[in-house]
């Protein structure tokens, strides 16, 4: 579902004013490494910074707000953990594509429950910046996890080879962009003079573990028990 304008501006000026420090975070890491590439981050022109809330806990006032707790009662249902977020950002003019895949494929344990993405909007999205395009059920006829290749190069996970190019998204800033973890989508190059910027929270019904139970894949923090907020939101000057 598309949530045009969502967010609040003062959540929207939240989550952009903390995006920079997340891609500094990332430069400083490939520096110390002496490359230009760690996993899918290729600096300048992609970056997928994860977990950025706790280095930046100013995030939390978004993830553990009102707003995100009606989005999962109304996709996952009485009970939603916060499950991945990161920031996934286009650089100008040199933004990089994102290949066909599933959010399920970059996880190892493929008979966990679908749990959702919310692709949040901190820019105008046009198929010029590199905006997301989803290919709904219907059309690809694939319901369910399915193994995904490495693409050289990129490092991508491609899951998807065929021909439909989905439904562009084009939406303006501050909307959420909400599907299951088995939507296939992908998103293009960006084009523009100016960074593509999105903020990617994710939640879950259930802890993902893996099938004895022993591993923990990602996080599993507490949004929403029995249709409540667990706990409040942070306090932040920022928030509405």
């Amino acid at each position: 579902m598309i949530l045009e304008r969502a967010i609040p501006e003062a959540f929207l000026e939240l989550l952009r004013g903390q995006c920079q420090q997340a891609i500094g975070r990332m430069d400083a890491d490939m520096d110390a490494e002496g490359t230009d590439t760690i996993g899918i981050n290729h600096r300048g022109s992609r970056y997928f910074v994860s977990n950025c809330f706790r280095e930046q806990p100013a995030l939390r006032a978004f993830l553990f707000s009102e707003l995100m707790a009606d989005v999962c009662r109304a996709t996952l249902g009485d009970d939603a953990y916060l499950f991945w977020e990161q920031y996934v950002v286009k650089g100008a003019e040199t933004g990089m594509k994102f290949s066909w895949h599933q959010d399920s494929g970059y996880v190892n344990y493929p008979d966990h429950k679908p749990y959702l993405t919310c692709w949040c909007a901190l820019d105008d999205m046009s198929e010029a910046n590199g905006t997301v395009h989803l290919l709904p059920f219907s059309r690809s006829g694939i319901r369910s996890w399915v193994q995904h290749i490495v693409e050289e190069g990129s490092n991508d996970k491609v899951g998807y080879f065929g021909s439909d190019p989905g439904i562009t998204v084009e939406v303006p800033a501050g909307s959420i962009v909400a599907f299951t973890s088995l939507n296939f989508h992908s998103s293009g190059t960006n084009t523009t003079n100016r960074m593509r910027r999105v903020y990617l929270a994710q939640y879950s019904c259930e802890p993902i573990r893996s099938a004895d139970g022993s591993t923990l894949w990602g996080n599993a923090e507490p949004l929403l028990k029995d249709g409540a907020l667990v706990v409040e939101s942070p306090a932040s000057e920022t928030s509405p």
